[in-house]
């Protein structure tokens, strides 16, 4: 039993040792080397945590589900489908706006089984089966009026990538269909996804067509398919579009004649150098930060130390000089991007939710890939401050942007047209939970304060976990480990930034007033 009261001080871990022993394990595969505990083994309990979960399982998940019903973005996969007559509505990427939230639904089911969830999914999945194109083809816009799709679309597949969404939209399927057969073992959406990958792969390439698309999000979705598929062909087809950017360019400057010039200026995409080249965060915030996390997995799952070293620099990049008090990223709110360094208005900043989510995902890939504790506080910073104010306690309205000053005009919306935001909410705080352990080989850490209960297989032993504390309200936290027979291995339990007088972990901010207070750690052993 190890109390911390309360948790304070820098970058490192604290390390204590209980003498067990385990059964040696296999090798493992390429991968990150150190592996999350999944959300599903940890139950959460604490008083900050536990009921916006609640909230997102019973308001947030039913009441996105509706309201993708009510503004048309289910109805244009009906109409895909021929089921039912009419134009498209809405944007050429509201068909993502399904896939999240149907992620987040499938998150949800893996916690708390629910029929009539699991019944809704089925149907959307039939619908969304009956809308693929026979090749695979999924873009619900050009398959009901391929003459006239949504402005931006392109005149035909694959025409406008720099614009049109079509990979973006399918690499949250992608996300979506692999949560579905994770949570129900059922292959129905998986098997569309597949379809749709497989057509991809026919068609990019080095020897196919030559593209990258502008809105980068597949390539989290093509590793996540290669993790439940085996398949590297779906690896390879992420770090070809990663790969293809920076080689050759379109429009730079904006035309205020063409509402879509602005999205296609290189910087804006981060195509103005090759990934591996790229030092400096430029351009729409969401999109930089599901390239940096597209970047890890490809690094990770692959094999790529140049693809860790640039996300590296953009991480000093960003953390030195881009990055709110609260974690948010994008100051800009004309272009939903980086402005330069130390840019950081406050009631003009843009902080979008998705770019807090995305952030997120990259601060926690980078923990896996380096071990180290400065990944975990900007993650916590993120998620207690920049992320969560994204949605509000009743879970039905939200924030797109995240401004830190406000004249008390700026309110949350129940939707938005362009609607990332919430849907990205509802797939984000299911898997809160997967975030507080991790482990590698006889190595258990301890990265979030939050109250929770775990059972954490550490080389072929159960290891018992459970935290006690009112974390972020008080300090104090204590935290029982409980293996099932004695062995050895070691626990690393995070001791914030913050409680060592260090906000961030780069000289970007300063705390006015120092804390002299030191971090306690006392520890007792039962042995029976």
């Amino acid at each position: 039993m190890t109390r911390i009261n309360p948790p304070k001080a820098g970058l490192y871990f604290i390390m204590i040792n209980f003498i067990v022993l385990s059964s040696p394990g296999v090798d493992p595969q390429k991968d990150y080397p150190i592996r999350p505990v999944a959300f599903t083994q940890v139950q959460v309990h604490d008083v900050f945590w536990a009921p916006r979960l609640e909230t997102n399982r019973t308001v947030t998940v039913p009441f996105a589900l509706k309201k993708n019903e009510e503004t048309g973005r289910v109805d244009n996969f009906r109409k895909a489908a021929g089921l039912m007559k009419g134009p498209h509505q809405g944007k050429r990427y509201n068909d993502s706006d399904v896939f999240k939230v149907m992620e987040g639904a499938s998150y949800t089911l893996m916690l708390h089984p629910d029929p009539q969830l699991k019944k809704e999914l089925d149907n959307l999945i039939m619908i969304i089966g009956t809308a693929q194109e026979p090749d695979g083809y999924l873009y619900t816009t050009r398959t009901i009026d391929p003459k006239n799709p949504a402005p931006g679309a392109g005149r035909e597949r694959w025409s406008n990538l720099r614009v049109s969404h079509e990979l973006y939209n399918v690499g949250h399927m992608y996300e979506a269909a692999v949560a579905h057969f994770l949570a129900t073992g059922e292959r129905s959406f998986l098997n569309i996804a597949v379809k749709n990958a497989d057509l991809l792969v026919r068609t990019f390439g080095p020897a196919k067509k030559r593209a990258f698309p502008g809105h980068q999000e597949i390539e989290i979705g093509l590793s996540k398919l290669y993790r439940v598929t085996g398949n590297r062909a779906y690896l390879d087809l992420a770090k070809f579009f990663l790969d293809e950017r920076g080689h050759y360019f379109g429009g730079e400057k904006h035309d205020p004649k063409d509402p879509f010039s602005v999205y296609d200026s290189d910087e804006y995409m981060q195509n103005h150098k090759p990934v591996v080249a790229q030092e400096e965060a430029v351009g729409h915030a969401v999109r930089a930060m599901y390239m940096y996390a597209g970047m890890a997995d490809v690094a990770a799952l692959g094999g790529y130390p140049d693809y860790v070293k640039a996300i590296d620099r953009l991480w000093d990049n960003v953390v030195g000089g881009k990055m709110y008090l609260t974690g948010g990223v994008g100051a800009r709110d004309t272009s939903e991007a980086f402005g330069s360094a130390y840019e950081l208005p406050n009631a003009s900043a843009y902080t979008e939710t998705c770019a807090a989510i995305g952030s997120a995902l990259w601060q926690q890939r980078l923990f896996l890939l380096h071990g180290d504790a400065k990944y975990v506080d900007v993650l916590e910073r993120v998620m207690y401050n920049g992320l969560i104010s994204g949605v509000s306690l009743d879970g039905m309205s939200f924030f797109y942007q995240n401004p830190l000053e406000s004249a008390g005009k700026y309110v949350r919306s129940a939707w938005f047209e362009v609607a990332c935001c919430p849907p990205n909410i509802t797939r984000f705080l299911p898997s809160v939970p997967g975030y507080v352990y991790a482990t590698r080989d006889d190595v258990l850490y301890v990265n979030l304060f939050i109250g929770s209960a775990a059972t954490v297989d550490l080389k072929g032993q159960k290891i018992g976990l459970k935290q006690e504390t009112r974390y972020p309200w008080d300090g104090a936290v204590k935290i029982t480990v409980e293996p099932e027979k004695l062995a050895e291995f070691v626990v690393y339990m995070r001791i914030p930034g913050w409680a060592q007088n260090q906000p961030v972990p780069s000289d970007l901010y300063k705390f006015l007033d120092k804390n002299d207070e030191k971090p306690t750690l006392t520890e007792s052993r039962i042995i029976e």
